[in-house]
């Protein structure tokens, strides 16, 4: 028995979702604080990390697939840490418009292609680089989509720390929102 192929639409637009919350947070801090210093402020505790830092970091994931599926090889060992991306709201805005577009165009037939898929997993130092493994277009989209939620929770207390106000289901994995509307009638 063979699943089912993933929907460009669906998946598509999960990806738009999860860069809109962000172009979303980008916005509002752009509107409140109308400079960087939000966005690259970084908590004394914690992992020390910036609401910029973590943004960054979301984006360059997506921007390493999307580079990597015209090879059909993806490597998110090869991020480019932009400290641009970090410190500026406004480029950050720019790099999402640009992956939202970068979606958007992606043929349908992309997302059902395999590929090839890098990332340094072993802290021992007899590790001589990046594991590949074998994947799919629309099973690397999930994982940056998944991974996207996941920063952006970790983002919420430094929006909180600064008085920003973001939605309650930013962060929020949607599995965890549909249970709660089930069985909490939220």
């Amino acid at each position: 028995m063979t699943e089912p192929l993933p929907s460009k639409n669906g998946l598509v637009r999960a990806a738009e979702g999860i860069l809109g919350q962000g172009r979303s947070l980008l916005r509002v801090i752009d509107s409140n604080a109308h400079d960087n210093n939000v966005y690259a402020w970084k908590d004394n505790g914690g992992c020390g990390a910036s609401i910029g830092m973590h943004y960054r970091h979301v984006l360059e994931h997506f921007q390493c697939l999307l580079e990597g599926i015209p090879k059909g090889r993806i490597n998110y060992d090869e991020r480019r840490r932009s400290f641009e991306l970090e410190t500026s709201v406004e480029a950050a805005l720019a790099a999402t418009e640009d992956l939202v577009a970068g979606f958007r165009e992606l043929p349908a037939e992309a997302l059902h292609s395999p590929c090839g898929v890098a990332y340094s997993v072993n802290y021992m130092n007899d590790d001589d680089g990046a594991q590949e493994v074998s994947s799919t277009v629309a099973r690397e989209l999930m994982f940056c989509i998944g991974h996207a939620t996941h920063h952006y929770a970790l983002m919420k207390p430094h929006c909180a720390e600064q008085g920003i106000k973001i939605p309650y289901e930013f962060g929020v994995a949607p599995s965890t929102l549909k249970h709660l509307e089930t069985h909490q009638g939220r």
